[in-house]
């Protein structure tokens, strides 16, 4: 029961630090004018963020199946997923209160640790775990995770105004969504994580119309990498979803 409260107070918490910071918002900027503030390629839309709404409902789901789906489950994992959840949320709060206040080389170190306590939350779950109640919601958490961790790095790279070893700003974006794409179809190939290489897609959709024609490198790259996570999910949808 207590274990139960704590993780629900913990998501509360990071959901409502997470509206105040657009609303109040925290030190006069909300997090998506903070984000617009530097030329950063990497960066998507501003709508691409309404995926936070959406998971932290599907985390609100993942707590109920929690308590539902624990009768095959050992007393020590519970509490290893718990505490690990637990930490991801403080974690994501510490985040935005330095990402408001402009503590933005910590940014990266706090980005990691919550990138780590998820990774670890996920490894938790069987590989083929896609249950709305299960793995799935941890997934899409994880999946934007990765995401804004790349953007992370690019803009605070921005920030200190970063040669890039003499490559140009759009070539070194288009090196991140590669990377981002290796990320997305590792986890494709490997766990037959749908939900995960989605947001990739997503974000990458948000990359292109934020860039538009202004970097049109950029966006085409987004698009065709884009394709390439759809394509190979539409042509191996049977195997992913088989069981193993």
């Amino acid at each position: 029961m207590y274990r139960i409260m704590i993780m629900t107070l913990s998501l509360i918490a990071v959901g409502l630090v997470n509206v105040a910071a657009n609303s109040i918002p925290f030190n006069g900027s909300t997090t998506a004018v903070i984000a617009s503030r530097l030329p950063v390629l990497f960066m998507p839309a501003g709508y691409v963020f309404a995926l936070w709404a959406i998971i932290y409902v599907l985390l609100a789901f993942w707590l109920y199946g929690f308590r539902q789906n624990n009768i095959n489950v050992t007393q020590t994992l519970q509490n290893w997923r718990a505490t690990l959840f637990v930490a991801s949320c403080l974690l994501n709060i510490v985040w935005l209160l330095l990402w408001h206040y402009g503590f933005f080389n910590w940014t990266i170190v706090f980005m990691a640790l919550l990138l780590f306590a998820l990774l670890a939350l996920y490894f938790t779950y069987p590989k083929k775990d896609n249950q709305l109640f299960g793995r799935i919601p941890i997934a899409i958490n994880l999946g934007w995770i990765f995401f804004a961790t790349i953007a992370n790095i690019s803009y605070v790279l921005t920030l200190h105004e970063w040669s890039g070893w003499g490559l140009s700003d759009p070539l070194w974006t288009v090196i991140y969504l590669t990377f981002a794409t290796a990320i997305a179809l590792h986890f494709l190939y490997h766990h037959a994580d749908i939900a995960l290489s989605s947001v990739f897609m997503w974000a990458f959709i948000g990359i292109a119309v934020k860039n538009g024609v202004d970097e049109l490198f950029v966006s085409a790259a987004a698009l065709f990498l884009t394709a390439v996570i759809g394509a190979i999910i539409f042509f191996t949808r049977k195997q992913l979803t088989a069981t193993k």
